[in-house]
């Protein structure tokens, strides 16, 4: 079984995941349409 600062770091590597996805995939998408509209 997982000690609980096994579960502590888990958790706190999962939220800097979560942040990371939250903020890189607006910037990525805003990324893909601005190389859209250079293509078209």
């Amino acid at each position: 079984m997982e000690s609980a600062n096994d579960m502590q770091a888990a958790t706190k590597t999962y939220e800097s995941f979560i942040t990371l996805l939250k903020w890189s995939t607006p910037i990525i998408a805003l990324i893909a349409l601005g190389v859209i509209v250079i293509i078209s």
